[in-house]
């Protein structure tokens, strides 16, 4: 017990900075969810089990609107492994970093989220903090941070006498800052301009109520067609940049 002792607590003052920034955005994101899932008519057990559980932050948004909604597992399940494909990525990048971390990793891997993913790969631990024990910590805050924020606005949901009506738009501008912070970020907006315009033409197509999937689906046909010509320009851009 001593050994774990030792190991365990520097890995967790080591870590705790780290995480701090995010502590600050996970508790007012989870805050909002919590709130919106009382606002949408559920419980507090709702968020309090689906953050514990879920950890995935935009899917659980998501999820309110296939709880509301016609049980359709198909748009369910297409709908999650688009919103979170990019963690395939995330984990073939951290195959290396948890070999040899035991039954932990098992947990590494579930809440490897982007903020957690971001902080694992790239912090200099230092030599003689246990880089097991670092990232565990800092997986374990960030998970319990949404957690606590999630639980704690689906409880002051149901304390709230103001006005809520209109809360649940939250789901659509927190997606609409997603979508613009990544056309600022890129100078290529090719992809965007793709996912606009065939999500349009599914939209007129197959009508408001089945066109996500649709939608989804060509967008990743188009994606999947189109990535080496987008890779090659911005290899050329990122040359043109140096030069």
């Amino acid at each position: 017990m001593q050994t774990k002792r030792s190991k365990y607590l520097p890995a967790l003052a080591a870590a705790f900075p780290y995480t701090l920034p995010i502590f600050a955005g996970f508790w007012f994101l989870g805050l909002t969810y919590g709130i919106y899932m009382n606002v949408s008519g559920f419980s507090f057990w709702y968020p309090m089990l689906m953050s514990l559980t879920i950890f995935a932050g935009s899917v659980e948004f998501v999820t309110v609107n296939l709880l509301m909604g016609s049980f359709n597992p198909l748009q369910a399940l297409v709908m999650t492994l688009m919103i979170n494909a990019r963690h395939l990525f995330y984990g073939l990048s951290m195959l290396d970093k948890f070999k040899g971390l035991g039954a932990k990793r098992f947990y590494l891997i579930f809440g490897m989220c982007d903020e957690t993913f971001s902080i694992n790969y790239t912090a200099a631990i230092p030599k003689d903090i246990d880089r097991g024990a670092f990232m565990f910590w800092v997986t374990f805050l960030n998970h319990m941070y949404w957690f606590t924020g999630s639980t704690l606005g689906g409880l002051l949901g149901s304390l709230l006498t103001f006005d809520t009506e209109g809360l649940e738009f939250v789901m659509t501008a927190m997606f609409t800052v997603i979508f613009l912070e990544q056309w600022l970020k890129d100078r290529d907006h090719t992809s965007a301009l793709l996912g606009l315009t065939l999500s349009a033409l599914c939209l007129f197509a197959f009508g408001a109520e089945s066109f996500i999937i649709p939608a989804m689906l060509a967008i990743l046909a188009a994606l999947t067609l189109l990535r080496r010509p987008l890779e090659r320009k911005e290899a050329q851009d990122d040359f043109s940049d140096h030069n």
